[in-house]
């Protein structure tokens, strides 16, 4: 069954694919970057200047983001990375997602009587950090689509680091949030704090180690963060952590592999939303949510209305009930992929919906082929970023990167933050006596809701690309620009701008200072508690228009967008 879904699925997708790269190269002269800080928008465009491919601009732009966003992503990361090849039409994803060394067992986060320890506790230091997987996924992304050499594609960021750059109120905000942290952390005090104190914005801020590091990559290639004096710096950083010295090893740095993965793809309305598999959840969510919205008119009923926005908060709770439930590394656990987002089971599922009265015990359901599992939650925090680049000849790059939490494990190595996305494991290994799918395991890689979308439209064309940072609420933000553009038929500025919802403790909440917070009390009538509060979000992406590719960025954030027509001569990968 499940081999008969993929087929239609790959077949689906592959004939919207089969015209696409004429009709982009007819309406999209636009080179597109966009990204959370207008300095890593500005590294990809200069890329793609110079004649690199979207890949390239990407990959630049996840450099520059090192530089001048360490507390949300950066080379001591993982990311997940579609691309949409102009040329082959093809459409790739790329897992770089972190794992967990060797040395790591089921009880790493578990306190001396078997608690699970709090995340404030599990989160600084050695015992967090996953070993990183940007630059191996970098690497990949160059050898399959890259145009311009290797090095080139380090010069924005190794500028950016040698010549300094301010600190931007965003980076200020966060150094202060993680100020009573950095007693155990010097060498993050070092680079980052000015007179004793968190840098505040407009400090100029030189990151010469960060240069270097950038410079032995670019000339000696990616294998340098694997294996030698980066490598061994990054070990050293973890092993003699001031707290939670962790156990990571050479051995298990040598070892990472970026893997090559499917894309999951669904027809949603007229067109086809395809998102990254497991071990993110952000595809299988995202598409249980619009599954489930499937026999609404959301289009009729519109964003003003508040049922519009009930329905939305009832397919997201539902969702979401399957995604701790189910949701884990394909590599250790069972994970009913395409029966999550079963036709016949999301139908199911929509039926749960009253239509007059929420519900209010959100459990997950049985989808076609899963296994006896037990629930039990993990932790993300609102940290991450995400980038987007187009280029003239229809290619598109749309890559969600992290470190997890602000600053990561605040650890240093090299120049660069270390991240903490081991602690995206859920804690307890065990609920009611059944292992739990997102436990830790040794080479496992750690849940996680990044959620880079593309999305075709009926012709088969590249039409959207989107993305955000935000924990777990990165599948809402998404979900919620994804309806903006599709049914709501909003222009993708518009959409990003659409307030933000979510769930918690059992209610609905809803972004505040929002026409939605102003539909609390109708909301409320349906029969869930309602709670108004700061749900901030920072989306990027890029749309085709009538006028070409354009860019958009979150208006609650520092991030920009550029859409340029390119005129530069093809080079070639040396």
């Amino acid at each position: 069954m499940k081999k008969i879904i993929l087929s239609v699925l790959t077949i689906f997708v592959a004939s919207f694919h089969q015209n696409s790269a004429a009709q982009d190269a007819q309406t999209a002269p636009y080179g597109v970057t966009s990204s959370a800080d207008p300095r890593a928008t500005e590294a990809g465009m200069e890329i793609l200047e110079k004649g690199g491919s979207a890949s390239d601009a990407a990959m630049a732009m996840m450099l520059a983001l090192t530089v001048v966003e360490p507390q949300s992503s950066g080379i001591g990361g993982g990311g997940f990375l579609i691309y949409a090849d102009g040329a082959t039409n093809g459409l790739t994803t790329i897992n770089g997602r972190e794992t967990a060394p060797a040395a790591a067992t089921p009880d790493r986060f578990l306190d001396e009587n078997g608690k699970p320890l709090g995340f404030l506790k599990a989160m600084p230091g050695g015992r967090s950090v996953g070993v990183p997987g940007n630059i191996q996924l970098m690497a990949m992304a160059h050898r399959k689509w890259g145009r311009l050499p290797w090095a080139d594609i380090f010069a924005p960021a190794i500028r950016l680091a040698d010549e300094g750059y301010e600190v931007n109120e965003t980076m200020a905000k966060r150094l202060e949030q993680i100020a009573r942290l950095w007693g155990d952390f010097p060498e993050a005090q070092k680079l980052f704090w000015v007179d004793g104190k968190p840098a505040p914005a407009g400090t100029i801020i030189k990151n010469p180690a960060l240069a270097e590091t950038l410079r032995i990559l670019a000339s000696q290639g990616p294998d340098a963060f694997y294996t030698g004096e980066i490598a061994e710096q990054i070990v050293e950083a973890v092993q003699k952590a001031p707290v939670n010295a962790g156990d990571m090893t050479l051995s298990d740095l040598a070892a990472y592999k970026a893997k090559e993965q499917n894309a999951l793809c669904t027809p949603y309305r007229v067109y086809v939303v395809c998102g990254m598999g497991p071990p993110s959840s952000g595809a299988t969510t995202v598409l249980q949510i619009l599954g489930t919205l499937t026999p609404y008119d959301m289009t009729k009923l519109g964003k003003d209305n508040p049922h519009s926005w009930y329905l939305l908060g009832q397919a997201m709770q539902l969702a979401y009930a399957d995604r701790e439930k189910y949701l884990g590394d394909p590599d250790f656990v069972d994970v009913p992929t395409l029966g999550l987002i079963d036709p016949d089971y999301l139908k199911f599922r929509s039926k749960l919906i009253n239509p007059k009265k929420a519900l209010t015990n959100f459990e997950a359901g049985t989808p076609p082929g899963a296994s006896p599992r037990t629930a039990a939650v993990s932790s993300e925090v609102s940290g991450t970023t995400h980038f987007v680049a187009v280029d003239p000849q229809g290619s598109v790059a749309t890559m969600t990167s992290t470190i997890e939490g602000i600053f990561g494990s605040q650890l240093i190595a090299g120049g660069f933050m270390l991240n903490n996305e081991l602690t995206d494991f859920t804690f307890a290994p065990e609920e009611n006596g059944a292992p739990v799918a997102n436990r830790v395991e040794a080479g496992k890689r750690p849940l996680s809701s990044m959620s880079p979308t593309l999305v075709f439209d009926q012709n088969g064309r590249k039409v959207l690309a989107l993305g955000s940072a935000g924990g777990k609420r990165i599948i809402m933000h998404v979900t919620k620009t994804l309806i903006g553009v599709l049914d709501f038929g909003l222009p993708l500025e518009e959409a990003i701008a659409l307030p933000n919802i979510y769930f918690g403790r059992g209610k609905l909440m809803l972004e505040e200072e929002t026409p939605l917070a102003k539909m609390a009390e109708d909301l409320a009538k349906y029969g869930q508690e309602v709670d108004v509060t700061d749900l901030g979000s920072k989306v990027n992406g890029a749309q085709l228009t009538v006028e070409g590719w354009r860019g958009a960025a979150d208006p609650r954030g520092e991030g920009t967008a550029q859409s340029k027509i390119i005129i530069a001569p093809p080079q070639t990968v040396q």
